[in-house]
């Protein structure tokens, strides 16, 4: 029988609980018998000693709080007993790690798209983006003209459940008969896709580009031109109003900075231009149209998997996700590494907490204090406004165990792995090297995937304890439960159960060798993840304001 609780890192004071422990229990530890002081739920601490007031309590090796309050042995860790409190940061201290094995992955091959700059895409989208909020209509009226038509409008299962009810109340059925209907007794059909080798058409709309500072055009822009670069993307159609601040020379500069030699259509309209809507319209749809005819003369081919880029994300975690999903993502991140490919580690509110770990992972003095001045800009920025790095933990968190913004990041740090930091980059970044490049964004679930999208990656791994239903428009975005629970009560976003760690059901080793062939899998266009067959596109760029 597995035990109740468990010790995550020897220098660790603090019991993860697997189950519910009821109060005045006793548990085994180490050939020690512990009796529960207070009630402890799932996936919350204990304590595994006596605490006094002001001592410091530990959790993966790391300073995560400070008790508020004398705490017995025993114990629950709540919000009333402890606050957080973190570890200083020093000097780059020099580390090594040690690389996984990889005996069985290497040689190994995906399907990708490979582009003329080298980058390989896992998908060959097109995508229609608005260089300003006005053009967000005509971005949609767009989207209504092509994806029926094309074959790609099989995720609005909805309409013809409304058409349905219509009829049925047309006809006088009665309140208790119209709640009754079930559309799963409905077949569903859909047209096949008319450019088999155009994976989707995504139509992406922000609320930017005019009214905001100098700053907020400029990041827009680089944004925008990241996602235009991408290997994922066979073109790009922008809409232009032709007076906003973000100009489209200014996305063109963009794009040359990142791509000189850009090989793909980049269309571009701008309103002002023409005497009517229409006629904008008319234009931008038969270029788009033609452009579409071209890109799917593209097809996959074999490649190696070091020309994945993955970019690592978590949301809705909970106090299992640092001991599950967060490490089976951050071993199969060393997988990769390993193989030659590449690993984007974003959202630094998430990594207040555990600053020095991440210093002492870099190659260079220089690249730790990138991060540290990224880190130190970020925190003065939130105290400016009078808020902090570490407000970061939400309601769903805390009542789920993660009391503490180090607890979280503790947790939230492992999906970055344990290999070497070779890069340090701004937001939106662009990756460039190989290995575990560091991006900071927002930890907002859906400002932090955009941003990993931007910066190149073609896949992204995006644990969750509570359920997180987000997606990213061109990249493939797989959902990583850390419990077994999640994996079946919401299993039409759940791609992959790391529960089964938890349960004893896989190694940590199994389960990130699980997951990598995964992503092989949707890298090769195999299989689809389940936030692209739910339509799940989400695109919010961050405007560089304090998001936590």
């Amino acid at each position: 029988m597995h035990s109740p609780v468990l010790k995550i890192s020897e220098k660790d004071n603090l019991l993860v609980a697997l189950k519910d422990i009821p109060q005045g229990e006793v548990v085994e530890y180490a050939n020690e018998q512990i009796h529960v002081a207070s009630a402890v739920k799932a996936k919350h601490k204990m304590a595994l000693q006596d605490f006094s007031k002001d001592d410091i309590l530990y959790l993966y090796g790391v300073p995560v709080g400070r008790a508020l309050e004398d705490i017995p042995r025993g114990g629950a860790i709540t919000t009333q007993n402890v606050v957080h409190a973190a570890g200083e940061v020093g000097n780059r201290k020099e580390s090594s790690w040690d690389e996984p094995e990889v005996t069985a992955f290497q040689g190994r091959t995906f399907k990708g798209y490979v582009r003329k700059d080298g980058r390989v895409g896992t998908a060959n989208n097109w995508i229609v983006i608005p260089l300003v909020f006005c053009q967000n209509r005509n971005v949609r009226v767009i989207r209504e003209a092509f994806l029926k038509q094309l074959g790609y409008d099989t995720t609005n299962k909805y309409e013809s459940m409304v058409s349905k009810l219509v009829e049925m109340y047309k006809a006088g059925k009665t309140t208790e008969e119209i709640e009754a209907y079930s559309r799963a007794q409905e077949s569903t059909s859909s047209q096949p896709k008319l450019f088999p080798n155009i994976d989707g058409i995504r139509f992406l709309t922000h609320e930017s580009g005019c009214g905001g500072t100098d700053e907020d055009s400029e990041v827009l822009c680089k944004l925008l031109a990241s996602y235009a670069c991408h290997p994922n993307v066979a073109g790009v159609t922008v809409l232009s109003l032709g007076c906003q601040k973000a100009q489209i020379n200014l996305l063109k500069a963009k794009v040359h900075e990142l791509n000189p030699d850009l090989d793909k259509p980049l269309l571009c309209f701008e309103q002002q231009r023409y005497t009517s809507e229409e006629e904008l319209l008319d234009d931008a749809i038969k270029a788009t149209f033609t452009g579409l005819m071209e890109a799917n003369k593209t097809e996959r081919e074999d490649v190696s998997v070091s020309k994945l880029v993955i970019g690592v994300e978590c949301g809705g975690s909970d106090g299992f996700s640092g001991i599950s999903a967060n490490p089976c993502i951050g071993k199969t991140a060393d997988m990769l590494v390993s193989l030659g490919g590449s690993i984007i580690l974003s959202e630094f509110p998430e990594l207040v907490g555990v600053e020095q770990e991440v210093v002492d992972r870099c190659i260079s003095d220089d690249v730790a204090a990138r991060f540290v001045g990224l880190m130190n800009r970020y925190q003065d920025a939130a105290e400016a406004v009078g808020s902090s790095m570490d407000n970061n933990p939400s309601p769903g968190n805390i009542k789920d165990g993660l009391i503490t913004d180090a607890m979280k990041s503790a947790g939230a740090a492992k999906k970055g792995g344990s290999s070497p930091v070779v890069d340090v980059q701004d937001y939106p970044g662009y990756v460039t090297e190989s290995g575990l490049t560091l991006l900071n964004t927002p930890g907002n679930d859906v400002e932090s995937t955009t941003g990993l999208a931007g910066a190149g990656a073609n896949l992204i791994l995006f644990s969750t304890g509570l359920g997180t239903p987000t997606g990213n428009p061109i990249t493939p975005t797989l959902k990583i439960s850390s419990n077994s629970i999640l994996a079946r009560k919401m299993s039409d976003i759940i791609d992959f159960d790391s529960g089964q760690i938890i349960n004893g059901e896989l190694s940590l080793e199994q389960a990130a060798s699980a997951l990598l062939e995964k992503c092989i899998a949707i890298a090769s266009g195999a299989e689809r993840c389940k936030a692209e067959i739910l339509g799940q596109e989400d695109f919010i760029p961050w405007k560089r304001g304090v998001s936590l």
